[in-house]
């Protein structure tokens, strides 16, 4: 049977750890260290910009969590190398088994859209600087209701907007929070589990499958 797959795009398709080369240059052995710490502080102002209901896009985030970590670290980057940064952020790679995955799926006839905290025009060039965009209906972005994962309103809209049922819409993301929101609304969800030091949220809410890759989901939502 054919299904909706909304696909989360940072963290599940794209490789956000890919910055950390071009971060090398700047901050030497410590680059790993900065790239978790910038996406962590990335995805905490989604989370606070949510519930403040002072939405900026996501670059916004993006930057400010750039900010932070540089005075966290006491780095000082001119305005040009924090350009190149961030444009280094626009052409991030997909995980290597991505592209396999989603041709799998869409030969299958599954309903595959990109649902992402991005700007549709960001995650747009993501897609197709890792050339799997082709491989979408759509993209829908939180742009579009001017709030962030996991509120309620985002997971809503990407039902809306696919004339989907709660319970035939599948999220598939690595992120446990965005795995719960989607749970939340009455979505099923799929957990990329991509490290197996990864967590989930002990919040009661389990993910409907795991998996460690894309290459994975086609055998399971056949179950």
């Amino acid at each position: 049977m054919a299904l909706t797959l909304a696909f989360d795009v940072y963290g599940t398709l794209i490789d956000t750890s890919g910055v950390t080369l071009a971060l090398q240059q700047h901050v030497g052995d410590g680059a790993g260290a900065f790239a978790r710490l910038w996406r962590e502080k990335q995805l905490e102002y989604s989370f606070r910009r949510g519930l403040m209901q002072r939405y900026e896009p996501f670059t916004v985030c993006t930057q400010n969590a750039l900010d932070y970590a540089c005075a966290f670290f006491a780095i000082e980057l001119i305005d040009a190398d924090k350009a190149r940064l961030m444009a280094a952020y626009r052409i991030l790679p997909a995980f290597a088994e991505v592209a396999d995955g989603l041709r799998v799926l869409q030969a299958a006839g599954h309903r595959m859209y990109a649902f992402s905290n991005g700007h549709p025009h960001d995650v747009e060039n993501l897609l197709q600087h890792a050339n799997i965009h082709n491989q979408f209906i759509d993209v829908i972005s939180v742009h579009e209701v001017q709030s962030f994962k996991p509120d309620p309103a985002v997971y809503e809209h990407f039902l809306q907007r696919t004339g989907t049922k709660h319970n035939e819409a599948w999220l598939v993301s690595s992120n446990p929070f965005d795995v719960i929101g989607a749970i939340n609304v009455g979505m099923q969800a799929a957990w990329v589990k991509r490290s197996p030091d990864a967590l989930f949220d002990p919040w009661g809410m389990q993910p409907t499958v795991t998996v460690s890759g894309l290459t994975e989901l086609p055998a399971v939502l056949t179950a």
